[in-house]
């Protein structure tokens, strides 16, 4: 966090997970975003169910929460220092609608940077797509170059070889010949 003790743009996008096809924010780093104890904040999802329908919000599955903290590598040991339940996960129509459940000035800032973060995801998302659709232009037009000069070099090779070869010539012998009979 910074000196404003809220999330900087890139303190946000490290912490989008992708799930399920979704950009989602898990609940304990929203928690800690917000300046409050996770337990605060799924109380009040949980006292505001009807604000957070499942396009909103969603609870990962076990084998889910088990890929993303195998992804952590180190876990702590010790009694209590694990979750009891599965974690929720906040997709951006979900944060902007804690910011109105967990009612600070403090919650409206991270709210900001999180919209920014997700624009600027967006943004990057969308200038990666043109480049990969130009990329594949430029591809598909160098193959047709290449196609179109494989075709001449091949016909090239091919009459080389031709001439190369005393057998495959036909007709007549060019020049002068001094044969007497074929009179």
């Amino acid at each position: 966090m910074n000196e404003l003790n809220k999330p900087s743009v890139d303190e946000v996008l490290h912490s989008i997970v992708i799930l399920r096809g979704q950009k989602v924010l898990l609940d304990a780093d929203l928690a800690r975003m917000y300046g409050v104890e996770l337990r605060v904040l799924i109380q009040s999802v949980k006292r505001n169910a009807n604000r957070f329908p499942n396009d909103f919000m969603l609870q990962l599955t076990a084998p889910e929460w088990n890929s993303l903290r195998s992804q952590f590598v180190i876990l702590k040991t010790g009694r209590g220092r694990h979750r009891k339940y599965l974690p929720y996960a906040f997709t951006e129509q979900g944060v902007a609608m804690l910011s109105s459940v967990i009612n600070s000035e403090r919650a409206i800032a991270v709210n900001i940077e999180v919209m920014r973060a997700v624009v600027r995801m967006r943004n990057l998302l969308a200038s990666n797509t043109a480049l990969a659709r130009r990329l594949n232009q430029l591809e598909a037009e160098v193959n047709r170059k290449l196609a179109t000069h494989d075709q001449a070099i091949t016909g090239i090779l091919k009459a080389i070889r031709e001439l190369m070869n005393p057998l495959a010539r036909t007709g007549r012998p060019i020049g002068f010949t001094a044969n007497i009979d074929e009179k």
